[in-house]
C-alpha cells in the first residue's frame, strides 16, 4: 500500500517467535486508514460488517442443543449404503469400474474442451441439451469460461452422484428411496450457486453496490437467526407486512366459544337466507386457519358465507410445552365439543363438516368413533388433500423411519412440542431448491428483502404440536398405518377407515406433494360410504385449495370411473373443467344442506373474529 507522499509505509518486522497481531480493528486500519484508495461506502460496509458478525455468534449461541435424531439418520441408514457399495463392488467390480471411468472420461473431456477453448481466445459454451434449470438463467453461466466450467463441472458431479446411488445393491425400498433422497439432497447444497465466489448474480451485485448487498444479506442472516433462536432458517415473507385481522384473516366473524384447545368462531352472514344445515370447518393445527382466509377475493370462509352458508371455523391453540400430554384423543374430544357446540348454537340435529390435511385424517377418525356410537349427527363430511392410508409414505420416507421418529420422540418429551421450526426445517428440505435454497440467495447473498407476499407470510407462521400427539400421529398413523389395518385405538375403541360411512366429497391436488392425490384417492376408495365423489384440482397442496372462482388458473377433474379400478383408472376416465372446483363442490355440497331459512346473526360473542390464539407466536 503506497501512503499519500508515494513512499512505502514503514512496517515493523514482527519479532522473532511472536506471530503478527491480527484483528479485524487492525485490518480496518490498514485498508482504510490515510493512504486507502478504497471508496467510503465500501469503508462504511467493513466497519458495518464486524458488528453484524459479533451479533451473529451472539445469535448462533443461543442455539439449543436437539437430540441428534432429529439432525441426521441414524448409523444404520450409512451401514445399510456402504454395504450395499461393497457388495456391488464384490459382485459386479467392472460397473464400479466402468462407474469411475466414465466419471474421470467425463471431467477430463470437459477440462480439455475448456483449455481448448480458451488457447483459440474465443469461448463459446457446448450444447446442453439439460431441461432448463433456472438457477443457471444468469447468461455468464454459457458466455463466461469460468463460470460455464463450473456449471458443467457440477452437473457432471451431481449425475456421477445420481448414478452411483441408483446403482447400489440396496434391495430394500425404503433404504434406497432414502439413500437417493440424501443424495439428492447433497447435489443440491452444492450447487455452485450456493456459494458467494461462484454466484455470478451475486458478484454483480456486491460489485455494483460496492459491498452494501452483501451487509444487507448479512443482516438479514443475522435476522433470521435471532428471530429462530439461533436455528439458521431463511424468512420467506416480510414478517411486518400483514396484520393479521387486518390485512388479512378480515372476514366478519364472532368467536362464540373458547376451550383450552380451541376458540370456535362463527362468520357473520352476508346472503338474506342460508341452508338450514350449519357447516364447520377443522383446519389443521400444524399452520393456522386463516390459509383459508388470507384476502377478501381468495378467502374460502368468505367465499362459503356469500353461497349462503352458516359457517363456523375451528381456531387452534397453539399449543407451549405445558401441552405435552395432549393426545390424539383429546384432539378428538375436541371435534365433538365443536360440533355440540354448533349444534346447540343453530338448534339443529345434524351437521356438514369439513376437514383440512391432518384435521381431515382425524375427522375421519372422528366418525368412525361416531358410527361405531350410533351418532348421526354428522350429515356429510368433505376432506381437503387427506390422508388416511399411509402405506405409500411418499417423500416423507427419509423422515419416518426409526432413527427420525425416535429423535422427535425424544425431543418432543424433553420440551413438550414438536416445535415449529423443526417442522418448517422438514418440509421446506422436501423442496429445498425453492424453499431454502434460492430464498437464502436472494436474502443473504443478493441482500434482497423478503417479499410481502401473504401466503408465504402464513407460511411462516407455524405452530407447535403437542409432544404426545406427535408421536401418536407418526407411530401409530404413518408408520403402523394402522387406521387401514389393525385399526387405530380411541377411547378403548377400535377405529377403522371402513367406518366412515357418511356422504363424502374428497379433494385432492395433482401436483400435492405432502398428500399426493393417488394416496388420498387410496384412503377414499377404502372408506365405507355409498356416497362417494372426488374432485381433483390442479396445482399443489395449498394453491390447488386456495383457488378461487374467477382467476382461471387452475382447473379441476372429475369422473364418473368410480373407485373399483384404481386411481389411474379414474384419473383416465376424467373430465377436465376450466376454473375453480369451488362451485362444483357447492353444487354437491347444497344438497347435504336443507331448505333456505332467516340468517343466524353470532351476535358479540366472546369477541370479533379471528380471536385470539391465532395471534399466539411459536
Amino acid at each position: 500500500m503506497v501512503s499519500e507522499t508515494g513512499k512505502q509505509p514503514d512496517i515493523a518486522p514482527a519479532e522473532a517467535g511472536n506471530a503478527p497481531e491480527h484483528s479485524t480493528a487492525a485490518f480496518i486500519e490498514a485498508a482504510v486508514g490515510p493512504g486507502s484508495r478504497l471508496p467510503e461506502q465500501l469503508v462504511a460496509n467493513i466497519e458495518r460488517i464486524e458488528t453484524l458478525t459479533q451479533r451473529l455468534i451472539n445469535a448462533l449461541a443461543m442455539r439449543e442443543p436437539k437430540n441428534p435424531g432429529v439432525e441426521a439418520p441414524g448409523p444404520d441408514l450409512f451401514t445399510t449404503a456402504a454395504s450395499g457399495w461393497l457388495k456391488l463392488l464384490s459382485e459386479q467390480p467392472e460397473k464400479v469400474l466402468s462407474q469411475q471411468v466414465h466419471y474421470w472420461g467425463e471431467t477430463l473431456r470437459h477440462f480439455a474442451e475448456a483449455q481448448a477453448a480458451l488457447a483459440r481466445g474465443t469461448f463459446r459454451a457446448p450444447p446442453d441439451d439439460r431441461p432448463r434449470d433456472r438457477r443457471f438463467s444468469n447468461p455468464l453461466w454459457e458466455s463466461h469460461p469460468y463460470f460455464n466450467f463450473i456449471k458443467r463441472q457440477y452437473q457432471i458431479n451431481a449425475e456421477a452422484m445420481s448414478k452411483a446411488a441408483q446403482d447400489l445393491g440396496v434391495h430394500d425400498m425404503t433404504d434406497r428411496r432414502r439413500i437417493e433422497w440424501f443424495t439428492r439432497q447433497m447435489i443440491d447444497m452444492m450447487a455452485p450457486t450456493n456459494f458467494l465466489a461462484t454466484n455470478p448474480d451475486a458478484l454483480e451485485k456486491a460489485v455494483e453496490t460496492e459491498g452494501e448487498s452483501l451487509v444487507r444479506g448479512l443482516e438479514n442472516l443475522v435476522r433470521d437467526v435471532e428471530r429462530h433462536g439461533g436455528e439458521m432458517i431463511v424468512s420467506l415473507a416480510d414478517r411486518e407486512a400483514f396484520q393479521v385481522g387486518e390485512d388479512i384473516g378480515t372476514t366478519a366473524g364472532t368467536v362464540v366459544a373458547r376451550t383450552p384447545l380451541f376458540e370456535l368462531i362463527q362468520y357473520k352472514p352476508t346472503t338474506q337466507q342460508v341452508h338450514e344445515t350449519p357447516l364447520v370447518i377443522f383446519p389443521p393445527w400444524i399452520n393456522k386457519f386463516y390459509i383459508l382466509d388470507l384476502k377478501p377475493q381468495n378467502s374460502l370462509i368468505k367465499w362459503i358465507v356469500d353461497q349462503g352458508y352458516t359457517l363456523f371455523v375451528v381456531a387452534w391453540k397453539n399449543p407451549d410445552t405445558s401441552y405435552g400430554d395432549t393426545g390424539m384423543e383429546d384432539y378428538v374430544s375436541a371435534y365433538l365439543d365443536a360440533m355440540d357446540r354448533v349444534l346447540d348454537l343453530s338448534d339443529q340435529p345434524r351437521l356438514n363438516v369439513i376437514g383440512y390435511c391432518i384435521a381431515g385424517t382425524t375427522l375421519a377418525l372422528t366418525l368412525s368413533l361416531l358410527k361405531q356410537r350410533g351418532d348421526e349427527r354428522v350429515k356429510s363430511a368433505t376432506f381437503f388433500t387427506t390422508l388416511t392410508d399411509f402405506s405409500d409414505q411418499g417423500e416423507f420416507t427419509a423422515f419416518l423411519q426409526e432413527d427420525f421418529v425416535s429423535g422427535i420422540e425424544a425431543e418432543a418429551s424433553r420440551t413438550g412440542v414438536l416445535s415449529s421450526q423443526l417442522m418448517t426445517r422438514t418440509f421446506s428440505f422436501l423442496r429445498a431448491n425453492d424453499l431454502v435454497w434460492a430464498p437464502a440467495i436472494r436474502s443473504y447473498m443478493l441482500g434482497e428483502a423478503p417479499p410481502a407476499f401473504d401466503l408465504l407470510f402464513w407460511n411462516g407462521d407455524g405452530t407447535n404440536l403437542p409432544g404426545r400427539m406427535a408421536i401418536e400421529y407418526l407411530r401409530g398413523l404413518c408408520q403402523k398405518n394402522a387406521f387401514v389395518g389393525e385399526g387405530f385405538k380411541v377411547f378403548d375403541q377400535i377405529l377403522n377407515v371402513r367406518d366412515v360411512t357418511v356422504p363424502l366429497c374428497a379433494i385432492a391436488c395433482e401436483a400435492d406433494h405432502i398428500a399426493p392425490a393417488k394416496d388420498s384417492w387410496r384412503g377414499v376408495s377404502m372408506m365405507g360410504s355409498q356416497d362417494k365423489t372426488f374432485i381433483l384440482s390442479q396445482s399443489g397442496h395449498i394453491a390447488g385449495i386456495i383457488n378461487p372462482p374467477g382467476k382461471m388458473k387452475y382447473g379441476h377433474y372429475t369422473s364418473a370411473a368410480g373407485f373399483q379400478k384404481g386411481f389411474d383408472a379414474w384419473r383416465d376416465a376424467a373430465d377436465f373443467h376450466e376454473g375453480s372446483w369451488w362451485p362444483t363442490w357447492e353444487k354437491w355440497l347444497s344438497r347435504h344442506s336443507g331448505r333456505m331459512i332467516a340468517t343466524r346473526d353470532p351476535g358479540a360473542g366472546l369477541g370479533p373474529a379471528p380471536g385470539t390464539y391465532v395471534h399466539e407466536t411459536s
